[in-house]
């Protein structure tokens, strides 16, 4: 069946440059053009709304992001009284383990986290809750007991050698992943969809689902894989391992994505040179460089796509010396590919000029997050408090990488920071340093056709022409030209020639 979709504006990122009616045959557009449409099987009117491709976010957690959604008030804690009392609020209206996501104490005037007791007196039952970037899980004792993360490195303890209820690292991943054994298949289910529709609703069309084995076990990826035809978006999967042969069995072209080779710098994880102004020293990496080139090599050569995890300066560094190693022991045979092979690597925080330079002689891609410099790079905020001001000042180059010339898109780290694109896009104009912001049209076709590009899917998506997939949203304010973002949302969105979703 044929829909063709009339509007007062079709932003292509093609040619024509702007259209006026988008042709859908099936799953694919068929043309965008101006003037008289040609005739359809079904016509939707749009009089007065802009096109624009359907957004791509880059790397989204969708379970995670459906359990965010169940308490998202959380983030609104403004000191651990506050969390305190909203998660009890919450567990007394649930029964078994209460498992809850979003805390940010950065914001808070007194940034002490609640004690094991205070934890305890919340909940007789096993209790998590997980920092808002991931990497810091607070545990009543229950929930230590229950998820057996004493016996894991990465449980903090008090001067006389008790725990504190703080989990990071291996600890924080074993109990993430024993609070994800206690969703049924079906509650995995309906989370995925609860993330989905709420991408949809804000003009995503197509995310990066980054799976993390380690946090919530191969299940949640298998559960995904086998309904994700029928969820309202296309779906690409990256799986944070090592084990090739796996993905390679699983049909995936790809594979780490958000395999972590550090932390982050809200839990004081990240691998950062010179240490933390309120810890020192910093966190060493995950890998050894030898154990880092061995899985980069093996990955390339079996015909992968491989990506990391990298924020802090030394990790960076370290992620991009050790493809410098690998790319140097290929022979000429084995180097062809490399650069069309897009390695990627995630988040890219603290990379400086001659990292970034580095980085695009290899052709690796980056997938950035906008919105972490809108929450936590303003003067006094989260980098400033953790790096001071001087190192927090150089983060996030987003201008750079794309004057480099390099391999670029962006996402979100759902459900760290909104799915909403339109917030990415006003964080890429407003990054705290004037001379790293994007302007519009050029963000946008990083949340887009940039974003496509980190995947592979450039020839499916990201744009608006024949043969592409039909991955829309339409807005009745225009997105390029509109001085405010605050609050755009589509009034509909297609994706792979549904409509799924109307406001």
């Amino acid at each position: 069946m044929k829909t063709l979709y009339r509007a007062s504006r079709v932003v292509t990122f093609s040619y024509p440059a702007v259209g006026e009616w988008v042709l859908v045959d099936g799953r694919h557009i068929e043309r965008v053009g101006v003037g008289e449409a040609p005739e359809a099987d079904r016509v939707v009117d749009l009089p007065g709304t802009t096109v624009l491709p359907g957004f791509v976010d880059t790397h989204v957690h969708l379970t995670g992001t459906g359990v965010h959604q169940q308490a998202p008030e959380l983030g609104s804690a403004g000191s651990a009284t506050e969390l305190l009392t909203l998660v009890r609020g919450i567990a007394a209206g649930r029964r078994g383990p209460v498992y809850l996501h979003g805390w940010d104490e950065s914001g808070w005037r007194d940034r002490t986290l609640p004690t094991l007791g205070e934890l305890d007196r919340v909940t007789e039952g096993p209790l998590g809750l997980t920092r808002v970037d991931g990497h810091l899980v607070l545990v009543n004792s229950a929930g230590l007991e229950a998820s057996e993360a004493a016996g894991e490195t990465g449980v903090e303890t008090d001067g006389v050698g008790a725990p504190t209820g703080r989990l990071t690292g291996n600890a924080g991943q074993a109990a993430k992943r024993w609070f994800s054994t206690n969703l049924s298949d079906h509650d995995v289910e309906e989370l995925q969809l609860a993330a989905a529709s709420l991408a949809v609703a804000h003009g995503v069309t197509t995310i990066h689902e980054m799976s993390m084995p380690a946090d919530r076990g191969m299940r949640d990826l298998e559960i995904l894989l086998a309904h994700r035809s029928r969820l309202p978006l296309d779906v690409v999967s990256y799986v944070a391992t090592t084990d090739i042969s796996t993905v390679m069995d699983l049909g995936l072209p790809r594979i780490g994505g958000d395999l972590p080779v550090d932390g982050s710098i809200g839990a004081r994880t990240a691998s950062v040179s010179g240490g933390f102004v309120d810890r020192d020293p910093s966190p060493e990496g995950f890998f050894g460089d030898d154990e880092l080139a061995q899985y980069f090599h093996d990955g390339h050569l079996a015909g992968l796509q491989v990506g990391v995890h990298a924020i802090g300066d030394a990790a960076v560094e370290q992620v991009v010396r050790t493809w410098e190693r690998v790319y140097q022991s290929l022979d000429s045979r084995q180097r062809r590919h490399f650069r069309a092979r897009r390695h990627r690597i995630e988040h890219f925080e603290m990379a400086s000029l001659d990292v970034i330079e580095r980085a695009a002689m290899l052709g690796l891609a980056i997938s950035v997050q906008p919105t972490f410099d809108a929450r936590w790079g303003f003067p006094g905020g989260l980098y400033e408090q953790a790096l001071g001001p001087e190192r927090a000042a150089s983060m996030n180059r987003f201008r750079d990488l794309l004057s480099r010339g390099m391999e670029f898109g962006a996402g979100s780290d759902s459900p760290i920071t909104t799915i909403d694109p339109m917030v990415g896009v006003a964080a890429f104009e407003a990054h705290h340093d004037p001379s790293q912001r994007l302007r519009r049209e050029e963000a946008v076709r990083v949340f887009t056709l940039g974003s496509a590009r980190l995947a592979h899917q450039e020839d499916k998506k990201g744009s608006l022409e024949p043969g592409k997939h039909a991955d829309f949203a339409v807005y009745d304010v225009d997105p390029i030209d509109s001085p405010s973002l605050d609050g755009v949302r589509p009034v509909l969105t297609v994706s792979l020639g549904r409509d799924v979703y109307a406001a």
